[in-house]
């Protein structure tokens, strides 16, 4: 099953290993907050907080870098954060994937566990949005914007944000 996850010789498989790398660790540290409420809650809280800095800092670099790629493509929120057209559905799949994931066990540990520690979960699935933005900021495919007296730059078929 873990081959049709992390598939091999695509763009950006660092991208996806760290995904998943965050996902297994969020369901070890969710699972265990749940079992054990108090002993868990500080490291609960410490880890959802952390996922959701790297994963909105994750955001906000994808969001500059679409920005500047803009200038050339057309590129729209779904498919820098959803990879809707812009990926290989292997890459999409994998990606979307471990965002149901992670969005299924914070909300299943915070329904099992309310009013506790377990509701920092909730926080968790931007880490899987953010990089899924950087793989569509930074490897994704879009179409050409159409050149018009505003954009009169030509494209550089070289560029993908690379030099953003």
């Amino acid at each position: 099953m873990i081959e049709h996850l992390l598939p091999k010789d695509v763009l950006g498989i660092r991208l996806l290993r760290a995904n998943w790398v965050g996902t297994g660790a969020f369901v070890v540290v969710a699972t265990a907050t749940t079992v054990f409420p108090s002993f868990m809650a500080v490291s609960m809280a410490l880890f959802s907080f952390g996922l959701l800095a790297l994963g909105s800092w994750a955001m906000l670099w994808a969001f500059s870098r679409a920005v500047q790629r803009s200038r050339y493509e057309l590129i729209g929120v779904g498919g820098l954060y959803f990879l809707a057209g812009c990926a290989p559905q292997a890459v999409r799949r994998s990606m979307l994937a471990a965002l149901g994931v992670q969005s299924l066990v914070a909300v299943a540990a915070a329904s099992v566990r309310p009013f506790s520690a377990s509701a920092f979960g909730i926080l968790v699935p931007v880490y899987a949005l953010g990089l899924s933005g950087v793989w569509g900021a930074r490897y994704g495919n879009f179409p050409d914007r159409p050149l018009t007296d505003a954009n009169l730059e030509p494209r550089n078929p070289n560029r993908n944000g690379n030099n953003v």
